[in-house]
């Protein structure tokens, strides 16, 4: 039993480095998107408002499956064909940084006006107020929302398997039918448990670096 337990783990593991590519690309560029699309949101331009608006009822109001579905099969009818990881990568980014637009123009509308005053009156320009006032306040306030986002992500990333990529659910779903057994799920389950842990934990300590601007 403890042989298998380590084959199946094995065989799964590789499946998630598929998660972990998926995971990383889309942290990282999703975040870039939410950063420029609240700026945008803020910027008091009335027609980049009103697109940067639409982008987000449109991606936060549709389902992430939907959204993969047209990206995977539905662009193909429009001839552009993307293969299974860069199709899942753009719709998860394009999705989740419709999320993290809302979530950081939240946190910088946050901020009382009257520190945008008082910056103004220290002689800072408006580069100096954002990195030095209100970014770091921001920061630490939409820590929770973008905690919450990043487990959210680990989980909707099994939704790839629907287009065929091999990520950890979809290794576990084939050591299953293979072996006929429920171990792999649960080998599965414990591999997402201690991914998410790890994004709470790391959290956690942001949370606590950032408490001096409160």
């Amino acid at each position: 039993m403890f042989d298998y337990i380590l084959n199946v783990s094995g065989y799964i593991l590789e499946g998630s480095l598929i998660t972990f590519q998926l995971y990383l690309v889309t942290a990282i560029f999703s975040v870039i998107l939410g950063v420029f699309g609240a700026l945008g949101k803020i910027s008091k331009i009335p027609l980049l408002e009103s697109i940067l608006s639409f982008y987000t009822w449109v991606f936060r109001g549709t389902p992430l499956l939907l959204q993969l579905f047209f990206a995977y099969y539905g662009l193909p009818v429009l001839g552009i064909t993307l293969n299974p990881f860069p199709a899942a990568a753009l719709t998860f980014i394009v999705n989740y940084g419709a999320y993290f637009t809302e979530i950081f123009r939240g946190g910088i509308e946050s901020i009382d006006d009257g520190q945008y005053e008082a910056a103004k009156v220290l002689g800072m320009n408006y580069k100096q107020t954002m990195s030095r006032i209100v970014i770091p306040q921001t920061v630490k306030r939409v820590l929770p929302a973008t905690s919450n986002e990043a487990i959210n992500l680990v989980k909707d990333s099994a939704l790839v398997a629907v287009i065929g990529l091999g990520d950890l659910l979809r290794a576990a779903k084939v050591a299953v039918t293979r072996d006929f057994s429920i171990i792999p799920f649960i080998i599965a389950a414990v591999f997402y448990l201690i991914i998410s842990s790890v994004i709470v934990t790391v959290f956690r300590k942001l949370e606590e670096k950032y408490s001096v601007y409160e």
